[in-house]
């Protein structure tokens, strides 16, 4: 039996397939963002007034909640493992492309950590500067009731967040614009400007601080091909912000 060689996917085909993935994951999340802006601008109350919650609670029933929590942190990592098996059909491994593999432990721990430091503290003066001038909704990063599997679960979410944004918006995303031929400009506008967009529904802050750190990524993930390093970034990001407003007081975050 014969077996013809692969063809080159088309350019149309990528672009549609791009489409597809965004459109099943952080594109749609960005349209949900985008109308939740709206929603807030046209309610009654300065945005500063108004409310936007993460990791809140699913149930009443402490165990029915705790399987909601799990389910949606496994379902929303699907997209990632629907981005990598396309990715597949390309030359190579497709972790290994992405830098997702495990060759650099150290290397990618020290660099994750130092890109969150890098990003961390600005990006904390720029919320505060948001909050002050009434550009941000007043953000609840942690709104899990007091049980036992709280913390563990934000920290999952934290893992997920990261995983499913870096792998996206950054790996998948600019790897295809790339193969698209788009100007190398254009392609960490794309990324920055999606990452910004679907943190709108905490307000103007938020999008600009996210589309900054976006920038910063792309611009990364072009120089060295590992995401690795942006994962472990953005989970210590994520960690910091909702295990710290779980368990500290919430006078500590009056500024947000």
């Amino acid at each position: 039996m014969t077996v013809e060689p692969a063809r080159p996917l088309s350019r149309r085909v990528l672009g549609i397939e791009t489409l597809l993935v965004l459109g099943l994951s952080l594109g749609r999340s960005a349209v949900y963002a985008l109308v939740s802006i709206i929603a807030k601008l046209t309610a009654d109350g300065p945005l500063s007034r108004q409310t936007a919650a993460l990791n809140t609670s699913q149930s009443a029933r402490p165990w029915l909640d705790l399987t909601y929590q799990l389910l949606g942190i496994v379902f929303a990592l699907l997209p990632v493992l629907l981005a990598l098996h396309l990715l597949a059909r390309d030359p190579g491994d497709p972790a290994r492309t992405l830098g997702l593999d495990l060759r650099r432990p150290g290397s990618d721990l020290a660099r994750g950590a130092g890109l969150a430091a890098l990003i961390g503290l600005p990006g904390l003066a720029l919320f505060w500067v948001a909050a002050q001038l009434g550009l941000n909704a007043t953000l609840v990063p942690a709104g899990l009731p007091e049980l036992w599997w709280a913390v563990p679960v934000l920290i999952l979410a934290a893992v997920q967040n990261a995983v499913l944004e870096e792998v996206i918006v950054v790996g998948y995303l600019v790897t295809r614009l790339r193969q698209l031929h788009w100007r190398l400009g254009a392609v960490i506008a794309a990324s920055a400007l999606l990452r910004g967009s679907y943190h709108l529904y905490q307000g103007f802050g938020a999008f600009l601080g996210n589309a900054v750190m976006g920038v910063v990524f792309s611009l990364w993930y072009l120089r060295t091909k590992r995401v690795l390093p942006l994962i472990i970034a953005h989970t210590l990001l994520d960690v910091v912000a909702f295990v710290g407003y779980a368990l500290l007081p919430r006078s500590w975050f009056d500024w947000l």
